[in-house]
């Protein structure tokens, strides 16, 4: 099945709210958490398995979603902030990795 971020997004907030995880846990247990989830991420990425690195990306997603509700927040508020935030950003690439000109 497919659907949008959106829908998504609605989808995991309904059951992390079932399962008292917005009023009921912490933004520190799910920030442990998070980067709990960040360590699979960078194990999948070192080892190749793709597979692994989805469900880590899907499951840092889930947990960004409560985080973002326990603070009142939804994610496609904060993706937008850093969007705004990042969206006319230069700079160049460095051994791999994107180093932004001073002065921003």
């Amino acid at each position: 099945m497919t659907y949008t971020l959106g829908e998504l997004q609605a989808l995991v907030q309904n059951w992390a709210h079932d399962r008292n995880l917005i009023e009921g846990a912490t933004s520190q247990a799910q920030t442990v958490k998070l980067f709990e989830e960040g360590g699979e991420v960078a194990a999948a990425v070192a080892r190749g398995k793709k597979d692994a690195l989805q469900d880590g990306i899907g499951d840092m997603v889930v947990i960004l979603i409560i985080l973002a509700a326990q603070n009142g927040m939804t994610l496609t508020e904060c993706l937008t902030a850093a969007w705004e935030e990042i969206r006319n950003r230069k700079g160049r690439m460095v051994d791999g990795v994107f180093v932004r000109e001073s002065g921003e």
